[in-house]
């Protein structure tokens, strides 16, 4: 497995592979890589003849008061757990190389970016889109991998690629969940074994409400009371949005329709954690 920091030699790397034809896929990380990160690569290397793995805590998606400085870093790990589920390269540049001093374009997608997380945290999907580009146009991947944790991520990443004619598919993945049914996270590496217990609420309420609406409810209020009713059960009181969207243009629903995304934010202690669910609605 080759490490570097220089977009040249990755440029030079791939340049190698497809003239011998080979395919490429790309995961985009920013490390603290758990088993969530490793199915990406796994799944890359199924399907790829040559995987690249990036690494990067982009700061352009934090805002001034988020977690950037403290967002848990262990590049030795991330390095054996990489090499062990089959990357042949791994990008890792620091700030400076994706963004010199004089650097001021940003990629924006519209509409989709501006409910959800885009509410909570109105900057955050710029910074997403814009290092999304420069890794697509920096690795020129055939395939590139998101997990469905950050389903907006994802949609919007999806979205962004359709409306730029970007030469790439990109592959939703599932999310990985521990035995108690928790979304991985790199972020669970701030919570204590009591607040881990706690977490266990937020697949819980989303069980809830997938029963509900699979049950014949079509009421969306209802469906969401319960889901709060079940995270305040469980102790989780600061609950940030509970929400009802189409997969995957994000349109807000009331009322069952198509393929829809449940999706969550909650915090626990200091930290920020999400969620969610994709469910084909019901036939009524």
């Amino acid at each position: 497995m080759i490490k570097t920091s220089s977009i040249k030699k990755v440029r030079d790397l791939i340049s190698e592979q497809k003239k011998n034809t080979k395919s490429v896929g790309l995961v985009p990380t920013m490390g603290a890589f758990h088993e969530g990160h490793e199915s990406l690569i796994k799944k890359a290397r199924k399907e790829n003849d040559y995987v690249v793995v990036s690494i990067f805590v982009n700061p352009a998606q934090f805002a001034p008061n988020e977690d950037y400085n403290l967002y848990p870093r262990d590049i030795k790990s991330d390095l054996l757990k990489a090499e062990n589920n089959g990357a042949d390269l791994v990008f890792m540049p620091n700030d400076k190389v994706i963004y010199p001093e004089d650097y001021s374009t940003y990629v924006t997608v519209e509409e989709l970016t501006d409910k959800l997380e885009g509410k909570s945290r109105p900057s955050h999907f710029r910074g997403v889109t814009t290092i999304v580009t420069k890794l697509l146009n920096i690795v020129t991947p055939d395939n590139a991998y998101f997990g469905q944790k950050d389903a907006q991520q994802l949609a919007v990443v999806k979205r962004m690629v359709k409306d730029l004619n970007m030469p790439v598919k990109i592959v939703g993945c599932p999310i990985i969940r521990n035995q108690s049914g928790i979304a991985l996270s790199s972020r669970h590496h701030y919570l204590n074994r009591t607040q881990m217990k706690t977490a266990v609420g937020i697949y819980e309420s989303l069980k809830e409400g997938v029963k509900m609406i699979k049950s014949g409810t079509s009421d969306f209020g209802a469906v969401k009371e319960r889901i709060l009713d079940v995270l305040q059960n469980f102790g989780i009181k600061r609950i940030d949005y509970v929400e009802f969207n189409k997969w995957e243009s994000l349109e807000p629903l009331r009322k069952p329709e198509g393929k829809v995304l449940i999706s969550l934010a909650v915090r626990i202690g200091n930290t920020r954690l999400l969620d969610n669910v994709i469910l084909d609605s019901p036939r009524l």
